[in-house]
């Protein structure tokens, strides 16, 4: 038995970083993502298995809600080729159905590893106009990553909210100094 079956399900934001290029602010984050047996198992028998990465830029409003001043969310598609025993990989802004896949960008990787590591290391997300941004304002970035089970067919959707293995999930914030804004 691989020591990959003997772990258990985690998700954990190992780093969480924000910086002004070109104009924009741009987020890096890094994961610690470990698939279940429970998951792996049923991408080996060929479900895909949808994440869902978030990211926003809010300044703090006493009077009322905090007003959101960017935003940024990437859907990742990953499933299991039996006929070429591939992992395939597909990356995009908007949220990736089982018959549309053309606005996604695909990747096939030899090994569950591999394609797993794109989905750890997130860098390079434009979350904000540096414009809307206001320096003497005080405003944080939310990042929110999940698994997300709404994708599995329904019979899947309805054992999977009674399984741990299947609630991967991970937010933060933090907040946003003014050297990142000016």
């Amino acid at each position: 038995m691989s020591s990959v079956w003997a772990q258990t399900a985690t998700a954990e934001l190992t780093e969480l970083r924000a910086e002004r290029r070109d104009a924009g602010l741009y987020l890096t984050a890094q994961l610690k993502l470990e698939l279940g047996p429970v998951v792996e198992d049923a991408l080996v028998k060929g479900l895909a298995v949808h994440f869902v990465a978030e990211a926003e830029v809010l300044r703090d409003r006493w009077y009322w809600y905090d007003r959101k001043v960017g935003a940024a969310t990437r859907y990742y598609r990953l499933a299991f080729q039996p006929l070429t025993r591939r992992w395939r990989l597909n990356v995009s802004n908007e949220p990736i159905s089982g018959a549309g896949l053309a606005g996604s960008i695909s990747q096939n990787f030899e090994t569950l590893s591999e394609a797993l590591d794109v989905i750890r290391r997130q860098s390079g997300w434009k979350v904000a106009d540096i414009t809307d941004l206001d320096v003497d304002a005080r405003q944080y970035m939310t990042y929110r990553f999940k698994l997300d089970i709404s994708q599995l067919p329904r019979p899947f959707q309805i054992a999977a909210g009674n399984q741990s293995e299947w609630s991967l999930s991970v937010a933060r914030q933090m907040r946003l100094t003014a050297d990142m804004v000016r």
